[in-house]
């Protein structure tokens, strides 16, 4: 196999940028990567993280997945419109509780988040089909197939993603074009820490005390605690990203945080739902003890996973 041309969206900085230049800095060569992004006044860190292969390995363009024709001009600029791998990265978060969520925003969010992986496809996919060739990768999450308490419009989003996916991936695989949702756990990155900023100076006006409590004192601790022992860095995302897109068989599904996996696990330990449900109301407002303890024993075995 040649060098494989790969659009990356939402490079500006977190794991778009470190997916971006992982592939670029290739020692095998094996692609050229033009990383998107919607405002290119952003593109510094970006540039500084390509270091030498920037204008060689890799390339820089604007690409606003909201907008139709500005991935049709980004598209239409590449040789032969070529893409051979696509790696959907852009996307917006949200959190806290529901009625304090206004349905602007929500609709914002699934615009790009969803709508966005959808508008990008709908333009790769025509050329990958004609050539019998092409890789879809997706950024997801584990809450495109768990949902967590206060994140109920993101996690919805995500399983959006997950279902469109696993739908179009059983028709592109007719026309030899892979397809792979990342699933990601929680990372440390600007986009987590802006997400999570916002949110302690959020008007909570909108809910009743009891919901702005559980919130405040209850659910912002917990996730700064879950981000400390389980987060993962853009450049771990990126490393894993980098093997599924150079697995002969990608899977359809990768987690990059291991330690996550038992979460997940429990949706498909019980097809009613009533364990993971039990389990996580009863962790987030029973056992507050025993979350402390998992969450120090599972830190302690990612620093012992480290040092190997």
């Amino acid at each position: 196999m040649g060098t494989r041309r790969v659009l990356v969206t939402g490079c500006s900085s977190g794991i778009g940028l470190a997916v971006a230049a992982r592939l670029a800095k290739d020692e095998l060569r094996r692609f050229k990567v033009v990383a998107t992004m919607r405002d290119l006044g952003k593109r510094g860190p970006l540039e500084k993280g390509a270091g030498d292969s920037l204008n060689k390995t890799l390339e820089i363009k604007q690409l606003d997945a909201c907008s139709e024709s500005s991935i049709r001009e980004c598209v239409n600029s590449l040789s032969e419109r070529r893409v051979d791998v696509l790696v959907n990265n852009a996307g917006l978060g949200m959190i806290g509780p529901l009625e304090c969520q206004s349905i602007d925003a929500m609709k914002e969010l699934f615009d790009t988040n969803f709508f966005g992986l959808a508008r990008l496809v709908k333009e790769v996919l025509p050329d990958m089909k004609r050539r019998q060739s092409g890789h879809i990768v997706v950024m997801s999450s584990v809450m495109g197939t768990q949902g967590l308490i206060f994140n109920d419009v993101y996690s919805a989003s995500k399983f959006a993603v997950e279902g469109f996916c696993e739908s179009l991936a059983v028709q592109a695989l007719k026309f030899n074009i892979k397809t792979t949702l990342v699933e990601p756990g929680p990372v440390v990155t600007e986009f987590e820490r802006k997400v999570y900023e916002d949110a302690e100076s959020m008007d909570l006006s909108g809910t009743n005390k009891e919901t702005a409590k559980i919130f405040c004192e209850m659910y912002l601790p917990y996730s700064k605690k879950i981000f400390a022992s389980l987060g993962q860095t853009p450049e771990e995302v990126a490393e894993q990203t980098v093997k599924v897109i150079t697995d002969k068989e990608p899977p359809l599904r990768h987690q990059t945080n291991r330690l996550y996996m038992p979460m997940t696990a429990l949706k498909h330990a019980d097809p009613t739902g009533r364990l993971p449900l039990d389990s996580f109301y009863k962790m987030t407002f029973k056992h507050d003890k025993v979350f402390n303890a998992t969450l120090a024993m599972l830190h302690l075995l990612k620093r012992i996973g480290g040092k190997k």
